[in-house]
């Protein structure tokens, strides 16, 4: 069962009614009460249902110190077949370990879309948990238009969310009437009354920060306060028991470098899977794999991880070959064709990244630094996950994007 499939039936994505009955049924739950269907497709419908399975999951990892990620053998069967899919990329997984359990820690992880940010986070979850910490996950992209309304209606809305996760008496909107100061400060009061004090430390994940980018005030307020809250442990103990992860595919760049929290903490930044990560991956779907079967895929989709985990998991689900898998997918009905939609529809809406990306697809060689493409050009592209850069020169990231966009561009001159 690929891991992708496995992820979004965790996070309450449409999956096969097939995959998702079989899912149900490894983790003990009754799929009929879980499950509204339509006539192709199971959705899970409620949010109690995610976190039944979420804790679930959480409850199988044997997290009493890093090791234990490596050894599957003194796993339950279900928790391996949750954590077949699942590839390290050391030393990557260790690092994080090690920073999430530091007084004060922020850890930044940082990679463009669908390349394990998330996975990594819930792995990182799921291994504090065990050391005894509070912990709360939020994806920004769960605001809606109305929170980003202000900075005091995006804060008041960020405490409820942590309020609502850990059963406080004490409502946001009380704690606001009665405060004094800004919306910061109020936030600042509830964190120190409410959220932090405790025998145990508060891990806080912070999931697609990007979102709030687009909401300029809002995004240089509240990532100054969340590097204030950094540094502020360094002096004052109860901060020290905030534990902030922060994932990004961007830098905001509007902030005093001074008060941003992206040159804090530690940062990781994902890569892409190796060879033999990508042999073992395709070993634990069961395909007949060897390098120079490796050595082909790369070739197209390079270790994009979900490009990857698609393909191999079309083959084993179809029972087609590599060059089968690779020749239609750079195309409209191809196996990555949402994946590349979103790419194409991101560079619609900012033409000066697209043009300086058209240019790069349609040349036959790596693209030199000049007045049209900077360096600057070049980065935004590069933290979408769509160029590789090097000293003086770009070009695309994967055999894939070019052959794809190059068709787009060419068709929409």
């Amino acid at each position: 069962m690929a891991r992708s499939t496995v992820v979004n039936f965790l996070t309450g994505k449409r999956v096969d009614r097939a995959v998702f009955v079989d899912i149900c049924e490894k983790l003990s739950l009754n799929w009929q009460e879980i499950a509204e269907f339509d006539r192709e497709t199971a959705l899970v419908s409620t949010q109690e249902t995610q976190r039944e399975t979420s804790n679930n999951y959480a409850d199988w990892e044997e997290a009493e110190d890093v090791s234990t990620f490596e050894d599957s053998q003194n796993k339950p069967k279900e928790a391996q077949v949750i954590d077949t899919f699942y590839v390290e990329r050391p030393p990557i997984e260790e690092r994080c370990y090690w920073e999430i359990l530091k007084p004060g820690c922020l850890l930044r992880i940082k990679a463009p879309w669908q390349t394990g940010k998330t996975e990594l986070m819930s792995r990182l979850i799921h291994y504090i948990e065990k050391k005894g910490y509070r912990t709360a996950a939020l994806n920004l992209r769960d605001a809606t238009q109305e929170d980003f309304t202000n900075l005091d209606k995006f804060l008041q809305w960020f405490c409820t969310i942590l309020a609502d996760r850990f059963a406080l008496t004490t409502s946001v909107e009380e704690h606001w009437r009665k405060s004094i100061g800004n919306s910061k400060i109020k936030c600042r009061s509830y964190f120190e009354k409410y959220l932090l004090p405790s025998e145990s430390p508060l891990a806080l994940a912070l999931d697609e920060v990007d979102r709030i980018f687009p909401n300029r005030e809002i995004a240089s307020e509240f990532l100054g306060m969340l590097r204030t809250w950094h540094e502020d442990a360094k002096t004052r103990p109860v901060w020290q028991q905030l534990r902030l992860v922060v994932l990004h595919s961007e830098i905001y760049t509007e902030v005093d470098i001074n008060q941003s929290p992206f040159n804090a903490g530690y940062e990781v930044v994902l890569t892409d899977f190796n060879q033999e990560q990508v042999l073992s991956l395709a070993q634990r779907y069961g395909l007949s794999f060897d390098i120079a079967k490796v050595t082909q895929l790369m070739a197209i989709v390079g270790g994009h991880p979900y490009l990857v985990a698609e393909a191999l998991k079309q083959m084993r689900q179809q029972d087609i070959t590599v060059e089968e898998v690779l020749q239609t997918s750079h195309t409209a009905w191809g196996i990555y064709s949402r994946h590349l939609e979103r790419h194409w529809r991101n560079l619609q809406s900012n033409s000066e990244l697209a043009c300086a990306f058209k240019k790069i697809v349609l040349a036959n060689s790596p693209v030199e630094f000049n007045s049209e493409l900077n360096q600057s050009i070049a980065i935004k592209l590069n933290n979408l996950g769509l160029v590789k850069v090097s000293s003086n020169s770009v070009m695309p990231r994967y055999e894939l994007y070019r052959q794809y966009f190059r068709d787009h561009f060419q068709n929409n001159l």
